[in-house]
C-alpha cells in the first residue's frame, strides 16, 4: 500500500501535461504486456479503442473518438509524441491553466479524429483503403500550434539554433500537407485537424473568446458526476453572482495585468519579462 500511495502522491504532483504523458506511457506498457503474456494478436485490445474509418463501425464504438489518442503503434510513435507534448506543454502551462490545456488537448484529438473520419468517407482518394486511427499526434499538434499562434515571436532552442515559434508552426503544417499523399494519410489528416483546432483556439482567445468554454463545462459536469467530493467553497464563492459583482473591478485589473504580460511576451519574447512579471505569470498559471 505504501508503494501505491507513493505513486499516487508523485502522480498528483505532476502538471496536467506530465499526467497525460504518464497515462499514455502506462497504456502503452499495459497493452504490450497483456498482448505478450496472453499471446494475443497485437491489435486485440486496440480494436476496441482505435478510431475506425467507417461510420457504421464508429457508431458501434463512439468512445473511440477520444480513446484512439491513448494508443500508439510502436516505441518511436509514442516517444516523439510525448517528447513534443512535454516541451510544448511547458510553454503552454506557463501561460494558461490546466483547464485550458485540457480543452485544447482533447478538442484537438476530437477534431483530428473527425477530420480523419470525414475525409475517408468523402474524398475518393481514400476510398477502398483499410485503415484506422491511433496516436496522440492530433492532440499534441493542437497544443503545439496553439503556442505557436499565441506566441509567434517567442524563440525556442532547436539543437544549435534559436527559432521563432511561428516558423515551427508553419513547418509542421507544411510537412503534413506535403506528406499527405505519400503514406499514412490518415495520420496526417488527423494532424491537420488538430493543428487547425490549435490555431483557431489561440486566435479566438486573443480576441477574447474561449471556444472551448462549452467543452470545459461538459468536462466539469462529467467530473462532478463521477466524484463524491463536493465542490470547494472557493469555487462556490467564485460562481456566486453577488461575489462576482463585488470583485469585478479587482478581477478586471488582474486580467488586464495578465493580458499586458502576454502581449509583451508575444512582441518581445518570454525573456523580456522582469522577475516580478515572471513570478506573477507563474502564480496566475497555477490557478485553474
Amino acid at each position: 500500500m505504501s508503494v501505491t500511495k507513493d505513486l499516487q502522491y508523485k502522480f498528483s504532483r505532476l502538471n496536467i501535461a506530465e499526467k497525460l504523458i504518464a497515462i499514455n506511457v502506462a497504456v502503452f506498457i499495459i497493452n504490450g504486456l497483456v498482448t505478450f503474456l496472453f499471446q494475443l494478436d497485437p491489435g486485440f485490445l486496440m480494436n476496441w479503442f482505435e478510431l475506425p474509418k467507417g461510420f457504421g463501425d464508429f457508431i458501434i464504438q463512439p468512445w473511440s473518438l477520444v480513446t484512439y489518442a491513448f494508443f500508439h503503434g510502436g516505441f518511436m510513435h509514442i516517444f516523439w509524441n510525448m517528447l513534443l507534448l512535454y516541451f510544448s506543454g511547458r510553454i503552454f502551462l506557463n501561460l494558461f491553466s490546466n483547464k485550458t490545456f485540457v480543452n485544447v488537448y482533447f478538442l484537438g484529438a476530437i477534431v483530428g479524429g473527425m477530420v480523419f473520419l470525414l475525409s475517408y468517407n468523402i474524398f475518393p482518394a481514400f476510398s477502398g483503403i483499410k485503415t484506422s486511427l491511433i496516436g496522440a499526434s492530433a492532440a499534441v499538434m493542437a497544443v503545439l500550434l496553439f503556442v505557436c499562434t499565441y506566441l509567434p515571436n517567442q524563440e525556442v532552442r532547436v539543437i544549435f539554433f534559436n527559432v521563432k515559434l511561428w516558423y515551427i508552426g508553419v513547418f509542421v503544417v507544411l510537412l503534413d500537407l506535403i506528406q499527405l499523399p505519400m503514406g499514412n494519410s490518415g495520420g496526417h489528416l488527423a494532424h491537420l485537424g488538430g493543428e487547425l483546432l490549435g490555431f483557431l483556439y489561440a486566435r479566438k482567445l486573443m480576441e477574447g473568446k474561449d471556444i472551448g468554454e462549452g467543452f470545459g463545462s461538459l468536462v466539469d459536469k462529467m467530473g462532478d458526476a463521477f466524484s463524491r467530493k463536493r465542490k470547494s467553497p472557493l469555487k462556490t464563492v467564485h460562481r456566486s453572482k453577488k461575489m462576482s459583482r463585488d470583485e469585478r473591478p479587482d478581477q478586471q485589473e488582474y486580467q488586464k495585468h495578465i493580458d499586458a504580460i502576454l502581449d509583451k511576451i508575444s512582441k518581445s519574447g518570454y525573456e523580456s519579462l522582469s522577475k516580478e512579471e515572471k513570478d506573477f505569470l507563474f502564480k496566475a498559471g497555477k490557478e485553474d
